[in-house]
């Protein structure tokens, strides 16, 4: 028992220290385990930041710390944070990262988030700061206010080289009045922070309290009061004077990532700028109290007012004015406004004044103290980067050495206000802009109108946009989104959206203004509604195919008329013998159209050695005309054969066609004709019309028109009355069949157009051969508004 009793006493120890050394293991097994979580959920978070704003593993890291350390959290509060947004779906396109998720993202150019430049809203406050700062202790105030919140800053020093090669204290904010005197004037130690970042021209990144004491004099004492702290050099200001360097003092321990650092080092020109009008005195001093009393006064008018105080030459002679006080609705060329004024010259805020009336009115004014008033007059001033005038009336009364000036501008807001809502309402068109600093859109009244937009909604959201597109323009609009914003190119892009109206057409102009970088910083375009004008242009090319449509179909019409015409008749020109006769036809289609006429012709030898002449005109054009013309000329010659005499067979042919065209597509069909036969034992042509022109006959160098008998066109109407006339021929007769193409013009008598023929016909049957005059009428007869058939029949006196 005691041999056993000594070996637990012996194995009692080496079990302790089993149990430790396994307690330890298990320690650094549950930091390990503790450090995997830390490093999953990290990496999680990060994966949902790069996937919501498109950046690097490395950029996600740091807008998760950066984001941290502005609200107040741990990175691991900080990500969990991240993930509770993304899984509850807190901004559009981002959904929970489980496996089972359905992720149902925006379009990537339309996601916000890829464009707004939330850090350079700490740039922009902290420029909007500066500009009314008059001392060195207040640019540091406002450094100090503008950076509490991103990096936990409670504390700003602003140091210059000192002339004995040391540092003097320019200014400060939240620090105790013991350090500033302690440190108001520092001899050039080693390690000095402040004197190392001048004379390295390099930024000091003192974020590890115990280890930077070692090696750099900490100012204000004990290293935990700033655990961490950044000194920016600024090596030359605008006016060449001493180098700077800018120290913020955190109270809250943390590194400086590179979003920040890059925050910081953007800073430096901006506080430059200020340092150097401190310098220059344009801020100055304090004011004195009189100089204070009046801005008061002034900061409480609403038009442009300023207070100005003679700037003389050793001589005594003003030479200029400087702004002593200036009305918030003080502006001058450079387009500063109200106390960026102040310290100001006037020749240096309106250099075109020297030498004007106005400048003279100004001495005047102060020399005698009469008060001066102006007359109107145009200045040239530049808004936006873009030049132009306005006319002003301007009055100056002086005011115990000094003047107090106003204007009163004439183009006033409101008219130009009313001009451009009037251009919106009349051109249906409305501007909008985007601040992608402040992540601020705004919309004229008129953009509302385009969307169908309820103005208490506010302007719609780029992340909103995709919803509202036509599926098909989503891509299209996309690509113009990313060029404008990201690539900072304009856009003149179309688009559809749809609406509770149906679908809208519309369009977008729009440019970016680029920071130093070339980065978009702001946005501005106009949208357009484009409907009316598309649907106009919708009609016009449903019109236009329309109207193509059918001439294609006339075109197709005429062409099958012409393949029938040239079926059914001779030849153009073509030269018949006949018993006795020697005839000439010429036919020649119209000038213009699309559709061939219904003119035509017959001439052929009967069974008892007679000949039938025929001549007819169709009314109207195309494949009707060219039937009617058809089912007329077979019947025609057919009547004539069987023996029918020719008022028979004209009263069967207005008969034939009365009947048929009932219930045709044209019902209207009407036509004239003239027949004749001729008797070569007795040189007899007897002859009968339907509403036909007169045979022309030329005998021994005279032409006259053959009397007509009683005939009114076909078609006309039932139970018409045809007679029939008939004359001896003699030899070398020549008598013309035509129609009415040949001798109508239009406005003209038919009277006159048929004596004009038988002139024509009679001067060229002197100058040429009988067989040519049928050719020579038709091709002479000028512009051809209708069809031409010319038959021309010379009695050979052959038996």
């Amino acid at each position: 028992m005691a041999k056993d009793a000594d070996r637990a006493g012996d194995a009692a120890p080496k079990v302790l220290a089993l149990t430790g050394t396994v307690d330890e293991w298990r320690s650094e097994a549950g930091e390990i385990a503790a450090r995997a979580s830390e490093t999953a959920l990290l990496e999680r978070a990060k994966g949902v930041v790069m996937a919501q704003e498109h950046v690097s593993a490395a950029q996600a890291y740091d807008r998760l710390l950066l984001r941290a350390q502005v609200r107040g959290r741990s990175l691991s509060e900080e990500c969990w944070s991240t993930l509770g947004r993304a899984g509850s779906n807190e901004r559009p396109g981002l959904a929970d990262t489980g496996p089972e998720a359905t992720v149902q993202q925006e379009p990537v150019p339309f996601r916000a988030a890829r464009y707004v430049s939330r850090d350079r809203t700490l740039l922009r406050n902290l420029a909007a700061g500066l500009k009314a700062v008059r001392t060195a202790d207040e640019a540091a105030e406002v450094l100090r206010a503008v950076f509490a919140g991103p990096m936990g800053t409670d504390a700003v020093m602003i140091y210059t080289r000192a002339p004995e090669d040391g540092l003097d204290l320019l200014g400060s904010a939240g620090v105790e009045d013991r350090i500033v005197t302690q440190w108001s004037h520092t001899p050039p130690l080693p390690g000095l922070a402040p004197l190392e970042a001048i004379e390295t021209g390099k930024a000091l990144w003192l974020e590890h309290p115990a280890r930077d004491a070692q090696r750099h004099l900490l100012i204000g004492g004990e290293p935990e009061r700033w655990p961490s702290r950044a000194w920016l050099p600024v090596l030359r200001t605008g006016n060449g004077s001493a180098p700077v360097a800018i120290g913020l003092l955190c109270g809250v321990h943390g590194e400086f990532d590179a979003v920040m650092r890059d925050t910081l080092l953007r800073a430096v020109p901006l506080v430059a700028a200020a340092l150097d009008d401190l310098t220059e005195g344009r801020a100055g001093s304090t004011a004195p109290e009189d100089i204070a009393s009046v801005q008061t006064m002034l900061d409480a008018l609403s038009g442009p007012t300023v207070l100005l105080s003679a700037v003389r030459s050793a001589d005594g002679d003003v030479e200029d004015f400087r702004i002593e006080a200036a009305a918030p609705g003080s502006v001058d060329a450079a387009g500063r406004q109200g106390k960026e004024l102040v310290g100001r010259t006037v020749l240096e805020t309106y250099p075109t004044v020297a030498g004007t009336p106005l400048w003279e009115g100004y001495l005047e004014t102060l020399a005698t103290g009469a008060v001066y008033e102006g007359e109107p007059f145009a200045y040239r001033e530049t808004a936006g980067g873009i030049p132009h005038e306005s006319l002003y009336s301007v009055r100056a009364a002086r005011l115990e050495g000094r003047l107090l000036v106003s204007w009163m501008r004439h183009d006033t807001s409101d008219r130009e206000t009313r001009r451009l809502d009037d251009m919106q309402r009349l051109g249906n068109l409305g501007w909008a802009d985007w601040d992608l600093v402040k992540d601020t859109i705004t919309w004229s009244e008129q953009v509302y109108e385009i969307f169908q937009r309820d103005p208490e909604l506010g302007p719609m959201g780029l992340d909103e946009l995709p919803s509202h597109l036509v599926p098909d323009d989503v891509t299209l609009l996309g690509g113009a989104v990313e060029r404008l914003l990201a690539e900072g190119k304009g856009v003149d892009q179309g688009f559809r959206i749809t609406t509770a109206n149906g679908v809208r057409h519309l369009r977008i102009v729009a440019e970016a203004r680029l920071d130093v970088d070339g980065t978009p910083v702001e946005v501005h375009g106009f949208f357009q509604d484009m409907t009316r004008l598309r649907e106009a242009e919708r009609a016009l090319r449903d019109s236009e195919q329309a109207v193509l449509t059918h001439k294609n179909k006339l075109q197709a019409e005429r062409n099958l008329a012409v393949r029938l015409q040239e079926t059914l008749l001779p030849s153009p020109e073509q030269s018949l013998r006949l018993p006795g006769l020697a005839v000439e036809v010429a036919y020649l289609p119209a000038d213009s159209g699309v559709n061939v006429g219904g003119d035509w012709y017959s001439a052929i030898e009967l069974s008892d050695h007679d000949a039938l002449l025929v001549v007819g005109d169709v009314a109207g054009h195309g494949l009707d005309a060219v039937a009617t013309m058809a089912q007329l000329r077979f019947t025609a010659k057919g009547m004539a054969i069987t023996g029918s005499s020719l008022p028979n067979v004209l009263h069967k042919l207005n008969t034939l066609l009365l009947h048929t065209r009932r219930g045709s597509r044209d019902d209207t069909a009407t036509a004239t004709m003239v027949m004749a036969r001729y008797q070569l034992s007795r040189r007899q042509l007897t002859w009968a019309r339907a509403g036909h022109l007169p045979p022309l006959l030329i005998r021994r160098g005279a032409a006259t028109f053959l009397e007509q008998p009683p005939g009114t066109l076909l078609g006309a109407t039932a139970g018409l009355v045809y007679e029939e006339a008939a004359i001896t021929l003699e030899p070398d007769d020549q008598l013309l069949f035509y129609t009415d193409g040949l001798v109508e013009e239009p406005g003209e008598d038919i009277d006159t157009g048929l004596t004009r023929l038988a002139e024509h016909a009679l001067r060229l049957s002197r100058s040429c051969q009988p067989r040519f005059l049928a050719q020579a009428l038709a091709r002479e007869s000028g512009e051809r508004r209708d069809d031409i058939c010319v038959m021309c029949v010379h009695i050979t006196g052959d038996n």
